[in-house]
């Protein structure tokens, strides 16, 4: 009988747990233990098929796979390992591959520490195989759930958890491994905020810094620590990572922790978590932007005026503030050139610029016009805010505030005594148990003042709540006016209308058809953003 010619695959795999428990379970130990068990019995050696740092929970790995084809092919027809953890913790896939898949292509399997050789299917260990894979299995769920713990934990405790340094810092040397400012990058990260605050589109932001050489993260990362592999060397600047990294609280100096996770110890694909659930520990190191400089980019992001560039780049600085005042669509920008060789600006109606008398009237405004028009109010405000503030700011409350300033005393006082009777109805309610307990007062009258007193302190809950939401919802406005008269004091003698301008004073504005009577008044209503508006009415040229 001819003796059957044994080519063997040997593999190998460690998983970054694994690398914690010591040289044992190591790569070098493996291979000698596979190479001696090979050499003992005859086996020729094909190759070795190695997967370190990889999980055994999924089949998903290189190695395995590479392993699995030459199998399949016939390349090999034997595959030892050290022990059937090694080859996989996934109980259920084991089982497939050591009864189904390899019997049907004539591979035998070993696995050595564990006396496991498909050749002999009646061996005792054979029999447990299916016990010492789901004990397997158990230990990966397991150890995934320490792991998690472990994460858990070291992100309340303020621990960045990150395997490198967000662009703008490097890594901690601390025990908390804290992010330190890079000064060097630290200065690209202020740039995009305050170019963004200014009305710079990320797109445009991204444009500035590939004229202007300045290394993406990737290639500073490449280049400043030799991180990954080298990236492209067109060094692109890519509007999502600007997006992302206005977006990012770690530059006001909070870390957001637990941001990822995986479906399952078994299923490694990661997803992001709601932003309401990750954990975010505040004031952990030091901020590279202030709150301020945050506060006016976000604003700008929830501000309605997205804006649109010309071919040539060009964003004006009302573009994406102006509504129409009949039809409500945005007013849509158009240039011509005028005599002299320059580019004119003007606005009019998106629906009657699109389909004509059929949907709107004509709203034709000059850019330049429009211009004056609101810079003149916006300095005019700023100037009577500088002759006298306080009567400005109790101007602004009596827009913004449901409540005036006699109400809100009133309110707080009528605050303080609805709390005092819900102290004293919990302690009537006490009393009349008590009394229904010492046998006192009969069960049906204490009853009834329970009842009685349950309805009455939910009433009053519900009107303290309405009440500390109104007072809440006053203090914010207050706070936000004081903001917008510090805001637009700046721009008493401001020489032009900005982007920057609009989006931290203005709303919208919303535009009046062109008068059909010459000389009629034309009426723009701005909305400031303290719940303000100024009308005006002004004959344009």
């Amino acid at each position: 009988m001819k003796t059957k010619n044994y080519i063997a695959g040997l593999y190998f795999r460690l998983s970054q747990e694994d690398e914690r428990q010591g040289e044992s379970l190591s790569i070098e130990n493996q291979r000698r233990v596979l190479r001696k068990y090979a050499e003992d019995n005859g086996f020729e050696i094909h190759d070795e098929y190695i997967d370190d740092g990889v999980s055994g929970t999924t089949f998903d790995r290189p190695e395995v796979q590479r392993l699995l084809d030459d199998a399949k092919t016939g390349v090999i027809n034997t595959i030892i390992v050290k022990d059937l953890s090694r080859f996989g913790r996934n109980y259920i896939e084991v089982g497939q591959y050591v009864d189904y898949v390899f019997p049907a292509f004539g591979i035998r399997f070993i696995a050595i520490q564990d006396n496991v050789d498909s050749a002999n299917r009646e061996s005792n260990a054979m029999e447990m195989m299916p016990i010492v894979n789901l004990f397997n299995e158990w230990h990966a769920a397991n150890t995934s759930k320490k792991i998690r713990a472990v994460k858990r934990a070291n992100a309340v405790e303020g621990i960045y958890t990150a395997k490198k340094a967000i662009y703008g810092y490097i890594m901690g040397t601390d025990k908390k491994r804290a992010p330190t400012i890079d000064e060097e990058t630290a200065l690209v990260v202020r740039r995009i905020f305050e170019l963004y605050a200014s009305g710079v589109s990320p797109r445009k932001i991204a444009e500035i810094f590939i004229e202007e050489g300045i290394p993406s993260p990737a290639v500073y990362a490449y280049e400043k620590y030799g991180q990954k592999s080298k990236p492209n060397a067109l060094n692109i600047w890519h509007t999502s990572r600007i997006r992302e990294m206005l977006n990012s609280i770690i530059y006001l100096g909070h870390m957001p922790q637990l941001r990822w996770t995986s479906l399952s110890y078994k299923n490694k694909k990661r997803y992001r978590k709601d932003e309401s659930e990750w954990t975010i520990i505040y004031n952990t190191h030091e901020p590279i932007i202030s709150q301020e400089l945050w506060d006016k980019v976000h604003e700008r992001m929830k501000s309605v005026a997205t804006g649109r560039r010309t071919k040539s780049g060009y964003t004006h600085a009302l573009s994406g503030f102006l509504v129409c005042a009949d039809c409500g669509q945005k007013l849509k920008m158009a240039t011509h050139r005028t005599k002299k060789g320059s580019l004119s600006y003007n606005f009019n109606c998106g629906y009657y610029s699109r389909y004509g008398k059929a949907m709107c009237s004509s709203h034709y405004i000059s850019a330049k016009d429009l211009e004056e028009v609101i810079l003149g109010d916006i300095r005019t405000m700023a100037q009577r805010i500088v002759l006298d503030e306080e009567a400005i700011r109790k101007e602004f409350m009596r827009h913004t505030a449901e409540l005036t300033e006699n109400a809100v005393k009133t309110a707080k006082k009528a605050l303080q005594t609805k709390k005092k009777r819900i102290e004293e109805l919990s302690r009537l309610m006490q009393i009349a148990y008590e009394d229904r307990m010492k046998g006192k007062m009969p069960e049906d009258i204490c009853v009834e003042f329970i009842r009685k007193y349950s309805d009455e302190k939910k009433t009053l809950a519900e009107e303290i709540t309405a009440l500390e939401a109104r007072l809440t919802e006053t203090e914010s406005k207050q706070q936000n006016a004081d903001e917008f008269i510090q805001s637009i004091k700046k721009y008493l003698n401001a020489p032009e209308l900005t982007r920057e301008m609009c989006y931290e004073l203005i709303d919208r504005i919303v535009i009046g058809g062109v008068p059909k009577t010459q000389g009629e008044d034309r009426i723009i209503d701005i909305v400031y953003k303290v719940d303000i508006s100024s009308v005006i009415r002004y004959k344009f040229r």
